[in-house]
C-alpha cells in the first residue's frame, strides 16, 4: 500500500517499512525539512494498517532524529534531519586559498604516534589483551584520575570511551528517554546539536558569553523541563568561551536548586588551553566529565576518559560491555606512553594557539570588528548576513565555517579556526573580514 504526500509516496505495511519509506524520502530530498506528515490515523487508513503500526513507525523516526512531533500540530520532518548532519554544511576553500573552516588542530602541534604505537604493540605481543580483561587500563586510569584530582574534579570511577561524543551519547542514554529535553549551549558544538535530536531528545538553547553559559538562561531552560545540561568548560566550540570561577559559582548555584538534573561537562580543551578548569561536577546527584585526546594528540586517536557519579559510570560501562566491550588497550597503552613521555607540552601548544587567536582578535578590533575567542583554536565573529559574509570571504581566498552549523536560536556568525594561520595571514584576514561585513554588523552571540 502507499500514501501520496505531495509528489512522494509513503509505502509499507509494517512499521519498519513505513519508517524506511519516510526516511528514504527525507534522504532523497523528496520530503523537505519542515514538511508535515499525515496524521497517524489518516495514514493508517490509506495504507490499510492498524494506527498502532503507524504510531510505531513515527516513534522510530522520532528516536532516530528524522521527524519531530509537536502535540496537536502533528508530526513533520525535522528542520535538520539526522540524515543531514550539520557537518555537511561545508565550504570548500578556493584554489590557493586558506581553509579556516575545519575546526581541526594544527598537525604541526600534534605529536608523532608511530614510536608509541610500535612500542605498545611490541610490549603486548607476548601478553595480548583477551576477553575478560578490565575495560580500562589501570595505568591509564591512575594517570587520568591524578590529572582530574589536580583540577578539582570530584572523586568518581572512570570509563574509557571512543571520544567525547561517544561519552556524551552514552551518558545521555544512561539517564534520559526519547522526548526528554537537554539544555545545550547556543551557539554550540554542531555534532552535539545533531546528536541530541538523533537520540529523540529535545535541545533547549542556552545563550552564552565569553565566560560560559548565562546563569539566568540556564535557569529558564531548567524551568522549561530540561532534564540534562551539557557545558563546555574551556575552548568552547565555536566561540572560545571558558567558564570563569565566578561564572562557575553562579552556575553551580542554579544547578544546586535542581539536584535531579544530569550534568555533563566536556573538557575537550584539556592539553591545549592554559586557562584553569572550574568544574561544576558534583552540583547535582548525577554528573559526568569527559576529557578527549583528540585536540592535543590527534582526532584519529579515538579515546576519551570519563568520570562521574558511580551510578552514571556504572550504567555507561554496563551498556558498553553489551556493545563494543571496551576501547582498544593498544590505544589506551599508547596514550599512557604519550602521557608519560611528555609528548605534548601543554604550555607550548596552548601558547601557540593563544598567540594566533590573540593576534587575530587584535587585528579584527583594529578594523572595528568585534569578535570572540577567549580560549582554544576558534574565533567567532557575529555577522548580520551570514551567507553573504561567507561568500565574500571565499572570493577573497578564505573558507570559514557558516554559523548555521552551530546555531539553534542565536544570531548569525562565522567561525574562524586559527590553526592554519601564520603571522603573514593575520592582517590580510582581518582586513578581508572587515570588508566582507556590512556597516553596523557588530553584535553579541548570546
Amino acid at each position: 500500500m502507499l500514501f501520496v504526500l505531495g509528489d512522494y509516496r509513503i509505502q509499507g505495511r509494517g512499521a519498519a517499512e513505513i519508517a524506511a519509506s519516510v526516511e528514504q524520502g527525507v534522504g532523497s530530498g523528496a520530503l523537505a525539512p519542515g514538511e508535515a506528515l499525515p496524521p497517524m490515523r489518516e495514514l493508517a487508513a490509506e495504507l490499510g494498517v492498524n494506527p498502532n503500526t503507524v504510531a510505531a513507525a513515527y516513534r522510530s523516526l522520532r528516536e532516530r532524529g528524522v521527524i519531530e512531533t509537536a502535540g496537536r500540530r502533528g508530526s513533520r520532518v525535522r528542520a535538520r534531519p539526522a540524515t543531514a548532519p550539520r557537518e555537511a554544511v561545508r565550504v570548500t576553500a578556493p584554489e590557493g586559498g586558506v581553509d579556516l573552516s575545519t575546526g581541526n588542530p594544527d598537525p604541526a602541534l600534534l605529536p608523532p604516534l608511530g614510536a608509541a604505537l610500535a612500542a605498545t604493540a611490541d610490549s603486548t605481543a607476548a601478553a595480548p589483551v583477551l576477553y575478560g580483561a578490565p575495560d580500562a587500563d589501570p595505568e591509564l586510569a591512575a594517570l587520568a584520575r591524578a590529572a582530574l584530582d589536580a583540577d578539582g574534579v570530584p572523586e568518581g570511577p572512570l570509563a574509557v570511551t571512543s571520544g567525547s561524543l561517544d561519552a556524551v551519547e552514552r551518558v545521555l542514554g544512561a539517564h534520559l528517554r526519547p522526548g526528554d529535553a537537554v539544555a545545550v549551549e547556543d551557539p554550540g558544538w554542531g555534532a552535539l546539536l545533531d546528536l541530541v535530536p538523533a537520540l529523540g531528545l529535545r535541545p533547549l538553547p542556552v545563550p552564552l558569553d565569553d565566560e560560559g553559559p548565562l546563569p539566568a538562561a540556564l535557569e529558564q531552560a531548567l524551568a522549561r523541563g530540561a532534564r540534562a545540561v551539557v557545558v563546555t568548560g574551556r575552548a568552547q566550540n565555536p566561540t572560545g568561551a571558558a567558564v570563569t570561577a565566578g561564572r562557575a559559582h553562579a552556575l553551580r548555584a542554579v544547578l544546586a536548586g535542581r539536584p535531579e538534573v544530569l550534568l555533563i561537562e566536556d573538557d575537550h580543551g584539556h592539553g591545549i588551553v592554559d586557562l584553569p578548569l572550574h568544574p561544576l561536577a558534583g552540583a547535582t546527584r548525577h554528573w559526568a566529565l569527559v576529557r578527549s585526546t583528540a585536540k592535543a594528540y590527534g582526532p584519529d586517536l579515538r579515546l576519551a576518559v570519563l568520570t562521574g557519579d558511580r551510578l552514571t559510570v556504572d550504567r555507561v560501562r554496563g551498556r558498553q560491555r553489551l556493545g563494543p566491550g571496551w576501547v582498544s588497550h593498544l590505544l589506551q597503552r599508547t596514550v599512557v606512553r604519550l602521557w608519560r613521555s611528555g609528548a605534548v607540552e601543554p604550555e607550548r601548544v596552548a601558547g601557540a594557539y593563544a598567540a594566533r587567536r590573540t593576534a587575530l582578535l587584535d587585528a579584527l578590533a583594529a578594523h572595528g570588528v568585534p569578535a570572540h575567542g577567549r580560549s582554544g583554536m576558534n574565533v567567532w565573529v557575529p555577522v548580520r548576513d551570514e551567507t553573504g559574509t561567507v561568500a565574500r570571504l571565499l572570493q577573497a581566498g578564505w573558507a570559514v565555517a557558516p554559523g548555521a552549523r552551530f546555531r539553534l536560536a542565536s544570531p548569525p556568525g562565522v567561525r574562524l579556526t586559527v590553526s592554519p594561520l601564520t603571522a603573514r595571514h593575520i592582517d590580510r584576514l582581518a582586513r578581508d573580514v572587515a570588508t566582507a561585513l556590512t556597516p553596523g554588523e557588530a553584535g553579541r552571540y548570546g
